[in-house]
C-alpha cells in the first residue's frame, strides 16, 4: 500500500480515509460497496489496491479485474485514470475497453491475448457469455467493480449484473466483488443486491464523510409577471443563461429530454451567433461518432457549452466544467445531485448548479431541491424482481455458449437478489418453456429453442443462436430509423413513429441542424441539409419524469413553510403574488392538508385535487376514484395529471360532499379496485411488448433488415392475447402486470399517499374563477387534443375564458 501513498504524494494528493479504509479492506479479501460523492476519488479507492494485488501475484496474459459501466462515454475515463495508476505502480497492464462499438478487430484480440483489466457493459458480458471460451476468461479474475451502482439498481440492467455475478461465483466462488455509488437512499439494499443472498465471508459497507458543497441558484426573471401559471418560459430566460456560458470555462447545459436539447440548441445559437463552432449537442440518439467527437472536444477544453441530456449524467470527468444548468425541474434529487457534480469534478472543489424553472410553480421545486440537497433526501430505488424475461435471455445466453447444467444453475440464481424466490416448480416451468414453448405455443417450432443432450441444455440450432445474439440487451426501445446523409455520413437516429408523419422535401430539426428528408430506405432517413428555420422537432416516447416520492416530500413542506411565515428561499418569496391569488380564489394547501376543488365551466364539471404526488401517483389515484365514484352513481370522466393533482371532468353535477369521504381514499381491495379502475390490460400490452423482446419471444430483426414497429406491436399484442384467453398463469403474463403496479402506477407508493391523505384535513371549496393550481393541469388536457390551432393560441383563449 506504500506505493499507493507514494503516488500520491507525488501528485500533492492525500488519500481520503475511506479511500485508505477501501485498500486495506480490498487487500484484505473483503468484498462490499463504496459510498462517496462525485468528484472524491471513488475510482481510485478501488483501482489501486486492485493494482497492487495484482503485483503481489502478478497473472500476465490473463484477466486480472472486470470493471463493469452503466454507459460507454465512462469508459473512456476509467481507462485513461487506469492507464496512469498502471504506469506510475510499475504493473503496465493491458487495458481492453469492450462494449458495443468495439471493432470486431478489437474484439478477437481480447480472446486472444486477455488484458488484465476489462472495462466493459453489463450487455457486453454477455455477449461474451455467449462465446465457449467464457469460463476459462473469466474464471482468472481477482475481482469485479461495478461502477455507478445506483444507476443499475432499479433496472433490468442490474439483474444482468446479479446474473453475470451468479455465473462467476459459480466458477470462482472466493472472487471479489464491489461496487461504487454516489447518490441513492437505500444503501443498505443497495448492497445486498450487489452481493446476492448468500453474501461472502467478508464484507463492508464504505462511507465516506467527505461533505460536497453545491452552490444552486435560481435563475429568476426581471418581473414576476413574466411567469405564466402555464406553458414552457424557459426559452425566454435565454438572455440569463447566455453571460453564465461566456463567464465559464465551458458548461453543460441539461435538459430532461431529447427533443428539449434540440429546442435549446437552438434557442441559444439564434440568441448567440457566436457560439457556433464551440457550442455542440449530445444525447443518446446523436451517432456514436458524433459523441465521440463532443466528448473529446468538451475534454480537451474546445467548447464553450454543451446542451445534454442524462446522456452526461454520470461519472465521466471534464476538467474544464465549472458551470451546470439545469432546464426544467429534475424531478428528482439524487439526479440533480448527479448532474451538480459535473461541476468541481475535483475532491474539494465546490459544484455550481444553476436551475431555470420552466414554469412557475418550478420555483417551489427549485427551493424544495436546496432543502433536499442540504437534507441529503436522496430516493431509494426499487430492484427488480422475478424479472423472468432477463432470466429466459440469461439461460438462452448459457446454452448458445456450449450448454447449460439445470440444477447448478438453479443453485447460482437462486443465490441472487431477483430470483431467490424462485421455487422449483416455476424453474421447472422456465426450462419447459425454453424446450417445447409455452402450453398455448407448443405446437410452434420457433418457440422451441433448446433440448437436452449429455446432461446439458444447449441451442438446438445456429440460426436461434444468432437471432439471439443479436437481441441480448434489456434496454428496449419504440423502433428507430437510422437518419443520414445522402453521402452516406451518419447522424443518428429518430423513432419510426416521427419519421412516418413526415413526407419527401418535409423539414426537421435533428442534430441541431435543419434537414429535408429525402426518402426512407431500408430503414434509414435519407437526408439533406436545409436551409429552412422552421420544422418540426423528434419528440420520444416516454420523455415526462415524475416528480420523485422525495421531492413530493420537500415540496409539501415548503408550502408549509409559506402557511406558517417561515419564508427561507428566494423562490418563495417570489411567489408571494401567486400565492395570494390562490388564497384568494380557492385555498392554498400545506403538508396537513388536501385541497380538492370543485367548479363548472363549459367544459363540464371539474373536480381537481391536489396530492402532490407526482404524474405516476395521479394516474392512478385518479383512475381509482373516479371508478369508486363511479360506483356510486352512473357517471363517466376524463383524467388530466400533472405532478401536482388531477383533475376529473364529467358532464354530470355531484354532490361533492357526500361523495367526498374518507373512503374514497381507503386502501381496502386497492390492488383489485386499481385493476377494475385502470385499463389493466391494455397498460399491461403495452409492457408486455418490451417483455416479450427480451424474453426472445419477438425478433426484432437482423441488421439493415428490422421488423417495422407497427409489425412488432401487432405480434406482441397477439401474443398477449393468446396469453390472456389460454395461459392466464403463464409467467411472463404475470410479471407484465407485476410491472405495471409496481413500476407504471407505483402501488406501494399510491397506497402510502392514500393513508397520509386519510390523516389530513380535507379542504372542498368551490372556486369561482380558475386558481393557478387548477391552471396547468387543465393545460396539459388541452395539449393532449388534436387541433389544427397553435397550443399557445388556445392557451391564450383559454385564459381569456376562464381567468377574467
Amino acid at each position: 500500500m506504500n506505493r499507493a501513498i507514494h503516488w500520491f504524494q507525488e501528485n500533492n494528493w492525500k488519500p481520503f480515509p475511506f479511500q485508505v479504509e477501501a485498500w486495506n479492506k480490498y487487500l484484505l479479501g473483503y468484498s462490499g460497496l463504496i459510498n462517496a460523492p462525485t468528484g472524491s476519488g471513488k475510482t481510485y479507492s478501488l483501482l489501486l489496491p486492485s493494482l497492487l494485488s495484482y503485483l503481489s501475484h502478478p497473472t500476465p496474459g490473463k484477466l486480472h479485474l472486470i470493471w463493469v459501466t452503466p454507459i460507454r462515454a465512462l469508459s473512456k475515463e476509467i481507462y485513461l485514470s487506469s492507464s496512469r495508476a498502471s504506469i506510475a505502480l510499475g504493473a503496465d497492464w493491458k487495458i481492453s475497453i469492450r462494449h458495443g462499438d468495439t471493432t470486431s478487430t478489437e474484439r478477437s484480440a481480447i480472446w486472444d491475448e486477455p488484458p488484465q483489466m476489462l472495462i466493459t457493459t453489463p450487455e457486453s458480458l454477455h455477449v461474451m457469455m455467449c462465446d465457449q471460451r467464457y469460463e476459462s476468461f473469466f474464471s482468472t479474475a481477482d475481482a469485479v467493480v461495478v461502477d455507478e451502482w445506483h444507476e443499475l439498481l432499479g433496472s433490468k440492467r442490474g439483474v444482468q449484473i446479479e446474473l453475470f455475478l451468479s455465473r462467476i461465483r459459480g466458477m470462482k466462488p472466493d472472487i471479489k466483488v464491489w461496487g461504487i455509488s454516489a447518490t441513492i437512499g437505500n444503501m443498505d439494499e443497495a448492497m445486498n443486491v450487489l452481493l446476492g443472498i448468500k453474501k461472502p465471508a467478508k464484507y463492508a459497507l464504505i462511507k465516506s464523510d467527505i461533505k460536497k458543497e453545491i452552490i444552486i441558484q435560481t435563475l429568476l426573471p426581471d418581473e414576476i409577471e413574466n411567469y405564466p401559471w402555464a406553458g414552457h418560459i424557459g426559452l425566454k430566460m435565454t438572455s440569463k443563461i447566455l453571460p453564465i456560458i461566456h463567464q465559464s470555462k465551458s458548461t453543460l447545459i441539461f435538459t430532461n429530454t431529447r427533443a428539449q436539447s434540440e429546442i435549446w440548441y437552438r434557442q441559444l445559437l439564434e440568441a448567440d451567433p457566436s457560439l457556433a463552432g464551440v457550442m455542440a449537442m449530445h444525447h443518446g440518439s446523436i451517432s456514436r461518432e458524433m459523441r465521440d467527437w463532443v466528448e473529446d472536444a468538451l475534454y480537451d477544453g474546445r467548447l464553450k457549452a454543451v446542451v445534454c441530456t442524462s446522456s452526461l449524467d454520470l461519472g465521466v470527468d471534464f476538467r474544464p466544467v465549472d458551470s451546470i444548468v439545469q432546464i426544467g425541474s429534475p424531478k428528482g434529487v439524487a439526479r440533480f445531485i448527479q448532474r451538480a457534480g459535473r461541476s468541481g469534478h475535483r475532491p474539494g472543489e465546490v459544484s455550481r448548479i444553476y436551475f431555470v424553472p420552466t414554469h412557475t410553480l418550478e420555483l417551489v421545486e427549485a427551493a424544495a431541491l436546496r432543502e433536499a440537497v442540504k437534507n441529503q433526501n436522496l430516493e431509494e430505488r426499487i430492484p427488480y424482481i422475478r424479472s423472468f424475461d432477463v432470466l429466459i435471455q440469461y439461460l438462452m445466453t448459457l446454452s448458445v455458449s456450449g450448454g447449460f447444467s439445470a440444477d447448478q444453475i438453479f443453485r447460482e440464481i437462486n443465490t441472487t437478489f431477483s430470483y431467490h424466490s424462485v421455487s422449483r416448480e416455476e424453474w421447472e416451468e422456465i426450462l419447459s418453456y425454453l424446450v417445447f414453448g409455452s402450453h398455448s405455443l407448443a405446437s410452434y417450432d420457433e418457440y422451441k429453442k433448446i433440448a437436452l443432450y449429455r446432461g446439458k441444455y444447449r441451442v438446438v440450432n445456429q440460426a436461434i443462436a444468432r437471432r439471439h445474439k443479436l437481441s441480448i440487451g434489456t434496454i428496449v426501445s419504440d423502433g428507430m430509423l437510422k437518419v443520414q446523409y445522402v453521402s452516406g455520413k451518419k447522424l443518428g437516429q429518430v423513432e419510426e413513429w416521427f419519421l412516418a408523419q413526415l413526407m419527401p422535401g418535409d423539414v426537421f430539426w435533428f442534430a441541431g441542424q435543419a434537414l429535408e428528408l429525402v426518402r426512407i430506405k431500408e430503414m434509414t432517413a435519407q437526408v439533406r441539409k436545409s436551409t429552412q428555420k422552421n420544422g418540426k422537432i423528434p419528440s420520444y416516447m416516454g420523455g415526462r419524469m415524475p416528480l420523485s416520492s422525495e421531492m413530493s416530500k420537500v415540496l409539501r413542506l415548503k408550502l408549509q413553510q409559506y402557511k406558517d411565515n417561515l419564508i427561507t428561499d428566494i423562490e418563495i418569496s417570489q411567489l408571494i403574488p401567486l400565492f395570494k391569488i390562490q388564497e384568494e380564489r380557492s385555498y392554498l394547501p400545506g403538508n396537513r392538508d388536501l385541497l380538492i376543488e370543485y367548479f363548472h365551466t363549459k367544459e363540464g364539471y371539474h373536480l381537481l385535487i391536489y396530492p402532490f404526488e407526482g404524474r405516476q401517483v395521479h394516474e392512478g389515484m385518479g383512475a381509482l376514484l373516479a371508478q369508486r365514484i363511479s360506483a356510486m352513481m352512473p357517471i363517466g370522466f376524463s383524467i388530466a395529471m400533472n405532478d401536482y393533482g388531477f383533475e376529473l371532468l364529467s358532464d354530470k353535477d355531484m354532490d361533492i360532499e357526500s361523495v367526498i369521504t374518507p373512503d374514497l381514499f381507503s386502501t381496502i381491495n386497492l390492488q383489485l379496485d386499481i385493476q377494475a379502475s385502470i385499463n389493466a390490460v391494455e397498460l399491461a400490452r403495452r409492457r408486455f411488448r418490451d417483455i416479450s423482446r427480451i424474453s426472445g419471444l419477438l425478433f426484432q430483426g437482423f441488421p439493415g433488415n428490422q421488423k417495422k414497429e407497427r409489425h412488432l406491436q401487432s405480434s406482441a399484442q397477439l401474443l398477449f392475447n393468446v396469453f390472456h384467453e389460454y395461459e392466464s398463469g403463464n409467467l411472463l403474463y404475470l410479471q407484465t402486470y407485476d410491472e405495471v403496479m409496481t413500476f407504471q402506477l407505483e402501488e406501494s407508493r399510491l397506497r402510502k399517499a392514500l393513508y397520509r391523505i386519510q390523516q389530513q384535513n380535507i379542504m372542498i371549496v368551490r372556486p369561482k374563477r380558475v386558481s393557478p393550481l387548477a391552471f396547468p393541469i387543465m393545460v396539459d388536457r388541452l395539449r393532449d387534443k388534436m387541433s389544427s390551432e397553435k397550443l399557445e393560441d388556445r392557451i391564450e383563449k383559454m385564459k381569456v375564458q376562464l381567468l377574467k
